[in-house]
């Protein structure tokens, strides 16, 4: 198992790369706020401006694909925050 700390993944090929380590069936929670460790599930997955309802002038920007946090699970194990280097 790789882990990786202080990596900034900031495309699809990146979050794809970072896990496809993993089995396919394994849970995945978002985890938040380092100060005050939380796990959320995810909730929904939209790309912008593709998935938004918008009405006005076009928008020029590149696309963007968003990740939802979901309801929020309960707060970070221990464990997972020494994994991430919240510790």
């Amino acid at each position: 198992m790789i882990t990786l700390y202080d990596t900034t993944i900031a495309t699809v090929g990146e979050l794809v790369a970072a896990l496809e380590h993993y089995d396919p069936a394994t849970p995945v929670r978002l985890a938040t706020q380092p100060g005050y460790p939380l796990e959320n599930l995810l909730a929904r997955v939209a790309c912008t401006p593709d998935d938004a309802e918008y009405e006005g002038p076009t928008r020029t920007g590149p696309p963007v694909v968003w990740l939802g946090a979901g309801e929020q699970v309960g707060y970070l194990p221990a464990l997972a925050a020494n994994a991430l280097g919240w510790s």
